[in-house]
């Protein structure tokens, strides 16, 4: 018989990460209730000086405001629809989406590498890259220019929402494009 510890096993057939839509400011006391009934949970946080009259403090805020990630089976959700401030699982219509693992880690990454990163507007345009070399090495994302500096924006798409972290641009290599690759080839 299946026990309410063995569905929530990250190897289990049926655990995807999924992204959980919750009550502002409440992503960490959601991250922490989950963490209490047995499931994996991931709420990315970076650090910004926040400035009141008398002094500087660092305080670290969502990179993704309103979001929990979470792994389970969505035919086992509602222990975690109860939790007090998760409001909805991110999905189409009735469906639920995972979220994909690689973008995951690719924030993970960025959050070890202890750059300096913050939550930027998810851009579709721009040109894919590969970062070669750095602590970043092996992730995937857009570079783009921000207060003259090279960012990495690495996105999770099913929220529609980014990071960026600074780069040096010569640790990046440019991913073709295999759609204008492909229709050059067409064309001749």
């Amino acid at each position: 018989m299946e026990t309410q510890e063995s569905r929530m096993q990250p190897g289990n057939e049926g655990n995807f990460w999924y992204a959980l839509y919750v009550k502002t400011r409440f992503e960490k006391v959601v991250a922490r209730n989950l963490r209490t009934k047995g499931y994996e949970e991931f709420v990315p946080l970076y650090r910004r000086a926040s400035r009141w009259s008398d002094r500087v403090k660092d305080i670290e805020l969502p990179l993704f405001p309103g979001y929990v990630f979470c792994r389970f089976n969505p035919l086992h959700r509602m222990p975690i629809l109860t939790i007090p401030g998760v409001n909805a699982i991110i999905g189409t219509g009735k469906s639920f989406v995972s979220v994909d693992e690689n973008e995951l880690a690719d924030v993970r990454t960025v959050l070890k590498s202890n750059l300096y990163c913050e939550p930027c507007p998810f851009l579709e345009i721009g040109q894919r890259v590969y970062v070669e070399r750095g602590p970043l090495a092996g992730t995937q994302g857009i570079i783009t220019v921000i207060r003259n500096s090279y960012r990495l924006v690495i996105s999770v798409n099913l929220l529609r929402r980014s990071v960026a972290v600074q780069i040096d641009r010569d640790a990046v290599k440019v991913i073709p494009d295999i759609s204008t690759r492909l229709t050059r080839e067409i064309v001749l």
